[in-house]
Formats: C-alpha cells, sequence, structure tokens
C-alpha cells in the first residue's frame, strides 16, 4: 500500500490545501494529513481543533485520516510507513523554500520521496495567512475556506 503524508499547519485549512489533497489522493491508495505542532508558531487554532476541522471536510474520503504530530516530519513518515511527502506549489516565492526542505528531509530520509503539486490557478493566490486576513475584517471568505472552517473562523473573529 502506498501511503504519503499530506504535511502543513493547515490553521486555517483551505480550498487551495483541500485541492491538492484531492488531487493526491488518487496518485496514492492512503494519504494521512499531518497537522504540525509547532509550539514556536502562534496558531488561531489548536492542533486538536484543526484536525477536527479538516477530518470534518474529508470525512467522505475513506483513504484519507488527519492527525496531528510534532517533531521531524521525516521521523512522522517512518512511523506511518509512507513512502512520499506531499507539497503543493502556488508561485515561484514557494519554490525556493520547499526546494530547502526537500533537500534537508532527503538528506534525513533518502527512502522518502516528496512528490510536488502545482496549484490550480484559482488558487494560486490562497495562503492560510491571507484567509485569517480577509476573515479578520469581515471580508467574503466563502470562496477561500470549505464551508464549516469559514464558519468556525467567523466565530473566532466575531
Amino acid at each position: 500500500m502506498r501511503v504519503a503524508i499530506y504535511p502543513g499547519s493547515f490553521d486555517p485549512f483551505t480550498n487551495g490545501h483541500l485541492d491538492i489533497l484531492q488531487r493526491a489522493s488518487v496518485l496514492f491508495d492512503h494519504i494521512i494529513v499531518g497537522v504540525l505542532v509547532h509550539p514556536a508558531k502562534k496558531c488561531l487554532f489548536s492542533p486538536e481543533e484543526r484536525v477536527e476541522m479538516i477530518s470534518e471536510v474529508v470525512k467522505e474520503n475513506e483513504n484519507i485520516r488527519v492527525i496531528h504530530f510534532n517533531g521531524l516530519l521525516v521521523d512522522f513518515c517512518r512511523s506511518a510507513g509512507a513512502c512520499a511527502i506531499i507539497r503543493g506549489l502556488r508561485a515561484v516565492s514557494d519554490y525556493e523554500y520547499e526546494m530547502q526542505m526537500f533537500s534537508v528531509n532527503h538528506q534525513l530520509s533518502p527512502d522518502t520521496e516528496t512528490v510536488f503539486l502545482m496549484s490550480s490557478p484559482k488558487f494560486s493566490f490562497l495562503s492560510s495567512s491571507i484567509a485569517k486576513e480577509v476573515a479578520r475584517y469581515g471580508g467574503q471568505i466563502e470562496d477561500l475556506l470549505p464551508p464549516n472552517i469559514a464558519e468556525l473562523i467567523r466565530h473566532k473573529f466575531a
């Protein structure tokens, strides 16, 4: 069975993340959405809230599960039996960072492949930070976030 990890802080999980996940789900038998617990990063939602929100979005997909993790991504991949890491690329600006991460991960775990998927053009501008900023000022977020997440983020900023 080919298992892949789709890692990220997902604070919040956007329609851009969902697009990458849905497209990756046809390439692998099983995908684990790994919600990163990063104590130094100030997140709007707790890791448990993020896992719950994303789980609600993907509940119809039997080959996707959502869990949180901390530590090195390659260690998480090993413990999950994953052969690949899924990463989305929106723009050239993402490439440098992603190349650095790929290089480190490859050095630490040469058997774990990284698969890059280009963002769909309609989501190439979208990030969690942008979605939070739009929500913070009461802007239209329905096209940016899955419905359940849009509702929760509205409540956070109410």
